[in-house]
């Protein structure tokens, strides 16, 4: 099964009481790890990596619980843990639903999990977590910072979003450092923290180099600090994708929606600023500046290639194309 359908289960209280996680989000799969073994007065046994062992693990399970709650195991592990193992282990949770086992797989080789049969007649619920769309990374991220009491919008979300380059792990560990602030935090309050020196962001890049102005400094400067340039590359495609789906909207519509173009509402200056801008390219130029730079994309994950030359030569011939 999905998140959808696992997320669903929690809503109903249809749960199992045994689960194997894994896909390619391991910030998916700690969140529902914790999610689901998160009991008060239970004893939980945890492993990690190389710590797990089976006969403790089994003898666990097996063993009534010292506080005369539930048994709680969790293996958190890159390896797999042996298919027999899992099934005996599995097992004792279905003889006795006081026990809980989440199984939780960080590793790459999900055919083994990935199949309705994989646990034949049990309850188990195997669950593959994909990498969350922009819309679930905001909203999990949303979630995490109403936790920790930090008062931060959809737009400062998403704007810290893309500084990770949408590593939603990344940004979700930026969260603890707003704590400091008994107000709404701003993108400024972002950029302030987290790249620490207010750097002139790629959006401030992206900006200068749309409207036709000198960028050279300002990309020495991110470059400087560390930047990659395919993520520069891809910064500014998703950047025009968002400004033709504004042009797109607008010539349809007549006025923009944030909330209907980006999924989440967005403060009227930015709105305005992307509207204004969004118009001043006609779609063919759109079309000739998203395959420039899928091209250049292409060309500086080839080997033995002068990244910092392409990207320049690129932005370059994207203003030319203006």
């Amino acid at each position: 099964m999905y998140k959808s359908e696992l997320d669903k289960h929690i809503q109903n209280n249809s749960l199992s009481n045994s689960f194997v996680l894994f896909g390619e989000s391991s910030f998916l799969i700690d969140i529902y790890t914790k999610k689901l073994t998160d009991i008060q007065d239970a004893s939980t046994l945890s492993y990690y990596h190389d710590e797990y062992n089976f006969n403790s693990a089994k003898a666990h399970l097996s063993q009534a619980s010292l506080f005369g709650g539930q048994n709680i195991l969790i293996i958190k592990s890159e390896k797999k843990v042996p298919k027999k193992d899992l099934d005996i282990l599995i097992d004792y949770c279905e003889k006795n639903r006081d026990n809980i086992f989440v199984y939780a797989y960080y590793g790459s080789d999900h055919k083994t999990y990935n199949s309705k049969s994989a646990f034949g007649k049990t309850t188990a619920m195997s669950v593959r977590f994909f990498n969350p769309s922009q819309s679930e990374a905001i909203f999990a991220l949303s979630q995490i910072a109403r936790d920790k009491k930090v008062n931060i919008d959809n737009y400062t979300i998403t704007h810290l979003l893309n500084i990770h380059h949408c590593d939603i792990a990344l940004a979700s560990n930026e969260i603890d450092k707003f704590r400091v602030y008994d107000r709404t935090i701003t993108t400024k309050d972002v950029d302030n923290l987290v790249f620490g020196l207010a750097l002139v962001n790629i959006d401030e890049l992206i900006k200068k180099i749309l409207n036709k102005k000198d960028f050279r400094s300002e990309l020495e400067n991110i470059l400087e600090h560390g930047e990659d340039e395919i993520r520069i590359v891809t910064a500014i495609t998703s950047y025009l994708t968002q400004l033709y789906m504004f042009n797109i909207y607008i010539r349809v519509n007549g006025a923009p929606n944030a909330l209907e173009i980006l999924g989440y509402p967005a403060p009227k200056f930015v709105v305005d600023e992307k509207a204004a801008l969004s118009i001043k390219f006609k779609p063919s130029t759109y079309y000739k500046l998203h395959e420039l730079l899928l091209e250049s994309e292409l060309k500086m994950k080839s080997s033995h290639v002068d990244k910092s030359a392409i990207l320049l030569s690129t932005l370059i011939r994207v203003q030319q194309l203006l």
